[in-house]
């Protein structure tokens, strides 16, 4: 059997008796179908997002024989929650709802633990992109947590006083003064104290290919 079917019988069984995601409804409708392929890349994407088995759909043939396989049970939803713009995270902060929940068109599911609200933010720029260590590149969704302390380290989203649109930086603490900071090493340091809010503290990352 083909590789690309052999995906789709895989993807079928995986999703069968579950509501499929809103996000990836079409996307997984038509592979299940027979209406689409399902390529290497696609695969691998798939797998990360919806917690199978590494090679599960990417190489199905060895799956299939039985070598190194140890199902992990068929995806859960988690709870979905907001993407946001970042003129709508700062007005998160201000408590100004210039907003509402029902005109967000894009959710994204997420099975982390939060202490509180919480809502995506897909990174736009290079200020978060590091060529060592932890790295966020432009695109990327990030998951901020509402109810979490932030703490020296922290990954935060943050709106200064000034500004009306939420920033997305790592949190220095030194001593009594604190500074948001760029995980690209050519940012420089943003002194803060009272005139900045810090809304939400990174908990996930995630990063859609299709």
């Amino acid at each position: 059997m083909e590789t690309k079917e052999l995906r789709r019988i895989r993807l079928r069984e995986w999703f069968e008796g579950k509501t499929l995601p809103a996000q990836d409804k079409s996307y997984i409708s038509q592979i299940v179908n027979g209406k689409s392929g399902l390529g290497e890349k696609g695969a691998k994407r798939l797998e990360r997002d919806y917690n199978m088995p590494p090679g599960y759909l990417v190489n199905p043939e060895e799956i299939e024989s039985g070598d190194n396989f140890s199902f992990a049970g068929k995806y859960s939803p988690g709870k979905k929650y907001p993407v946001l713009s970042s003129v709508q995270a700062g007005a998160w902060a201000e408590a100004v709802e210039a907003y509402t929940l029902t005109e967000i068109s894009e959710w994204l599911e997420s099975d982390a633990h939060t202490q509180g609200d919480a809502f995506w933010l897909k990174v736009e720029g290079e200020s978060m992109t590091s060529p060592a260590g932890i790295s966020v590149p432009e695109g990327t969704y990030v998951l901020f947590d509402t109810g979490r302390d932030p703490i020296n380290g922290s990954l935060v989203i943050a709106k200064l006083v000034d500004d009306n649109e939420a920033t997305f930086k790592k949190l220095v603490i030194d001593g009594s003064q604190k500074y948001l900071k760029g995980l690209n090493p050519q940012w420089p340091l943003t002194p803060i104290n009272g005139n900045c809010k810090i809304i939400g503290v990174a908990i996930e990352t995630k990063m859609r290919l299709v």
